[in-house]
């Protein structure tokens, strides 16, 4: 992949990998029958969506913006789930999704009779809380204490299901098959008594399918083995195991200076363009460097914005850095262009795709003033 022409910061999605991962999860569908979403959350770049409906049956919204997109820009089914809808985000969504998942009892009463009178048919679902989850870092954790995701077993009891037809379950971050395997137990042993008068289930998001050390095997089994016990179709809805390892960004050094040790400040940003580096955190991977100490000349990577802790951390070169150098962060696709920001103003990264069989890739978006203009007033 030929980088050097590219403008910076810039995102580059590989074409070849996206179409790898997306085979690994097709294949899941293949072996079990079961039916597999694009979360629009994890990964949205829209001009990928040609090559990822090959494979998938769909997207799955947060938002009436992500339903919409899915619905006009993927085809397929649109399911969407939120904490919480306005009367005005319902009437959005009944032309655009095939199921409605919501968060509580008073959301489920409160819409029931208006989804039922839709012009099409849709599936209505609640979003359960089995309060059993393996996630460790809190902000990711949907079991939380007192979170607000997801409804409690023991309030179903006395409550009105009349037009319920689907669970959805979301417990997982980043995990793989045996954390499901386990989640699967604990959800049947709770809710289990519910599952014959529904039509399908749905095993939500935070399966790291593409990764390779994912037991996909095992996903497998723990599906087939959900469905001979209770003949409901089963949903899951990936978004990072999507585009995992699929995308970098691209950026170039603007600044060196020296505050106890080199400090090179980038064209990007953590805090605008890679918040999870700040939000999870976590280190990303940039090609050619190496922890602290390990090569000969150490760095601390600054960001462009004034946050005064808008720091990538530090890394380590063969070579001392220069001003012009590109660096390139590894897997920046997923949950960097769906959260990134204009704050400062700073310009958003270009989008670029490396499509397969092409020289260099294809910059099929810029952003600049009127894009930080235009959502403000």
């Amino acid at each position: 992949m030929n980088l050097q022409n590219l403008p910076t910061p810039c995102y580059v999605i590989d074409e070849a990998k996206l179409r790898h991962n997306l085979g690994i999860i097709r294949s899941v569908m293949d072996r079990t029958g079961c039916r597999i979403l694009l979360a629009l959350k994890g990964f949205a770049a829209w001009r990928t969506f040609p090559v990822i409906r090959e494979y998938l049956c769909g997207t799955t919204a947060s938002s009436v913006h992500e339903a919409r997109l899915g619905k006009e820009e993927f085809g397929g089914e649109v399911h969407a789930y939120a904490p919480a809808y306005s009367p005005q985000d319902i009437d959005e969504l009944l032309p655009l999704v095939d199921h409605l998942v919501l968060n509580s009892f008073g959301q489920f009463h409160r819409y029931r009779e208006q989804v039922a009178g839709a012009s099409r048919p849709v599936s209505m679902g609640l979003r359960v809380n089995p309060e059993y989850s393996e996630v460790k870092v809190e902000l990711y954790n949907p079991c939380r204490k007192r979170s607000r995701l997801g409804i409690r077993r023991r309030d179903f009891d006395g409550q009105d299901l009349a037009g319920l037809e689907g669970l959805h379950f979301h417990t997982m971050c980043e995990q793989n098959s045996d954390t499901l395997e386990r989640t699967v137990e604990v959800v049947v042993e709770k809710f289990g008594d519910l599952f014959p008068r529904l039509r399908w289930v749905n095993f939500g998001g935070g399966h790291h399918i593409s990764r390779p050390d994912y037991d996909v095997d095992r996903l497998c089994r723990v599906i087939e083995r959900f469905q001979e016990r209770f003949p409901l179709t089963v949903y899951l809805e990936p978004g990072e195991a999507i585009a995992l390892n699929s995308g970098v960004l691209v950026a170039s050094v603007l600044d060196l200076v020296e505050n106890e040790i080199p400090i090179a400040i980038l064209d990007t940003s953590a805090t605008a363009h890679m918040p999870d580096v700040l939000e999870m955190p976590y280190r990303p991977v940039i090609v050619g460097a190496g922890a602290p100490g390990e090569k000969a000349h150490t760095y601390l990577l600054g960001g462009l914005t004034c946050l005064a802790g808008d720091d990538i951390g530090q890394y380590s070169f063969e070579a001392p850095l220069r001003i012009g150098d590109r660096l390139v962060f590894l897997d920046m696709a997923h949950y960097t262009m769906v959260k990134n920001t204009t704050f400062n103003g700073v310009r958003l990264p270009s989008i670029a795709i490396q499509r397969v069989g092409a020289a260099q890739p294809e910059v099929v978006r810029a952003f600049g003033y009127a894009d930080y203009r235009d959502r403000l007033s």
